[in-house]
């Protein structure tokens, strides 16, 4: 079994607080969560969100049904917890009403689950998030050569733990593909009771044509023929349900700066892929640098997620097409990379005259280890 950033989840679960574990499906959450309960000496009860009679339980803001069911355990995990109405008022009665009582719980859509439990869980959580495999995660089981080696397969068909587990590339096209069918289609459209599937799913299409450029809202409703609002509700779908991240431009010191800009990115390179069906070799593509882009910015939050690194992130960009990829501000300093899949790019000066004591870093194949890892 590959060893996650997270394969210890012991340190985070406190008594009367609830942990809280986010990611797609697919991702190692069940895994984790039932790696822990294999080891832990405390009596649990483990459940799952679609079982029924649990969502009419745990849903029903019962005290005494809730307790009834609590009764006698150390620990109470619940899986899928977003398939619960009201979860958040059963969760937080439980760590209220139980002395000493353990909580986890995962969730596939933050979308659902969040909003059920933001307001009722305040000071009562721990919030995590599992991402496909990270380079962080794999360099556990896997040396810098064996990782750099394999840097195409990450490219190509990304790092779900299905997919990089699979022995050809026939198999990880399948999975990835039924990942896509089964989570995108089912899952994501079930968030927020989507219906125009047939949109949503060319809206996903077209952002991930566009990978690594700044998107228009309005052009992207006349190409689907709707209007932007529609297009602002799928987006923000689309984020909470773990498909894609946005990134805002950064616009501080220079007149000529682009502003209210984003840029879309896919949480999976595998995934973005997938909706193309494109998973042709690397020499015979003319979308390197927005494959690379992507790996890059995804890594880097994964590695700021993990890390505990607290950065504000932006892309930078001028209205005379000075731009820079990625710059990370944290503690009132602006750390400014630019990813190139092959050679160097022009030092920005007009950025780091605008912006004094920044640093600027070219990342390309020959030295992002150290930008993902170290």
């Amino acid at each position: 079994m590959i060893q996650r950033f997270y394969s210890s989840i012991e340190p985070l679960i406190v008594p009367n607080k609830v942990l809280v574990i986010y990611g797609p499906r697919r991702v190692g959450k069940t895994t984790i969560l039932t790696s822990y309960l294999e080891k832990t000496t405390l009596k649990y009860r483990l459940d799952s969100g679609e079982n029924i009679r649990v969502q009419e339980i745990l849903g029903s803001g019962d005290f005494e049904r809730i307790k009834d069911y609590v009764s006698g355990y150390d620990l109470i995990a619940i899986d899928e917890a977003q398939q619960i109405k009201n979860i958040g008022q059963g969760l937080k009665i439980i760590v209220d009403q139980i002395p000493g009582i353990k909580v986890i719980v995962t969730g596939s859509s933050s979308f659902d689950l969040a909003n059920q439990i933001g307001e009722p869980l305040t000071g009562r959580k721990i919030t995590i998030t599992i991402y496909p495999f990270a380079q962080i995660d794999l360099c556990k089981d896997f040396n810098e050569y064996d990782l750099k080696r394999r840097l195409n397969e990450f490219l190509i068909y990304g790092s779900y733990p299905d997919v990089f587990l699979a022995d050809s590339k026939e198999k990880k096209q399948i999975v990835l593909n039924e990942i896509v069918d089964s989570y995108l289609l089912k899952d994501v459209l079930a968030l927020d009771k989507i219906k125009k599937s047939k949109t949503l799913v060319d809206l996903v299409k077209l952002l991930a044509l566009q990978v690594g450029n700044e998107v228009s809202l309005t052009e992207l409703g006349t190409q689907l023929n709707t209007n932007v609002r529609t297009i602002e509700k799928y987006i923000d779908v689309l984020e909470k349900g773990f498909i894609i991240v946005s990134l805002g431009s950064l616009k501080r010191n220079m007149r000529n700066e682009i502003r209210g800009k984003k840029k879309y990115y896919f949480y999976d390179n595998g995934i973005r892929n997938a909706i193309l069906s494109q998973f042709g070799d690397l020499d015979t593509r003319n979308d390197i640098g927005a494959l690379w882009e992507n790996f890059m910015v995804i890594e880097r939050l994964k590695k700021r997620s993990y890390g505990n690194i607290f950065a504000n992130a932006y892309f930078w960009r001028t209205y005379d097409q000075k731009e820079i990829d990625l710059i990370e501000e944290k503690d009132g300093v602006f750390n400014a990379y630019e990813f190139k899949w092959g050679g160097n790019s022009s030092r920005p000066n007009i950025f780091l005259k605008n912006y004094p004591g920044s640093f600027f870093k070219v990342v390309n194949r020959e030295n992002y280890w150290d930008f993902l890892v170290e």
